[in-house]
């Protein structure tokens, strides 16, 4: 995928990486990076815009909120949700009232374990 945009290397904005790559601790980060860059790419969010915005969560987490452990995609995340509300694509509220259902939810709740795989992590002979 070629992105329309350049991440940044260095500096507040810029995502962390491993050996160079993207790095993301949990699916959520990703997809949200990805859902990200296709608004982007569709020309619904402007990049500078958000880049932007991101740079102000992170300023903001920075002074405000050392107490909560730091996570990139977090800010980004905030970024996002505020570009939305921009954007006109998605209303604060609504987001708080879909984040508020969707937190309801109990694990496992959209995946029913009526097939024959398992769940376990690979280890190095599965791979």
């Amino acid at each position: 995928m070629t992105l329309p945009i350049r991440l940044d290397e260095d500096g507040a904005a810029a995502p962390p990486r491993e050996n160079g790559e993207l790095a993301f601790s949990a699916p959520w980060e990703s997809r949200l990076f990805g859902l990200t860059m296709a608004l982007v790419e569709a020309g619904r969010l402007d990049w500078e815009a958000f880049r932007g915005r991101l740079i102000g969560a992170i300023a903001a987490w920075e002074e405000t909120a050392r107490d909560e452990e730091w996570n990139y995609w977090q800010r980004w995340q905030e970024a996002f949700e505020d570009s939305l509300g921009a954007a006109g694509l998605v209303a604060t509220p609504e987001i708080d009232r879909l984040t508020g259902q969707l937190a309801a939810r109990p694990h496992g709740h959209d995946h029913p374990h009526g097939h024959d795989h398992h769940h376990e992590h690979p280890t190095e002979n599965d791979e």
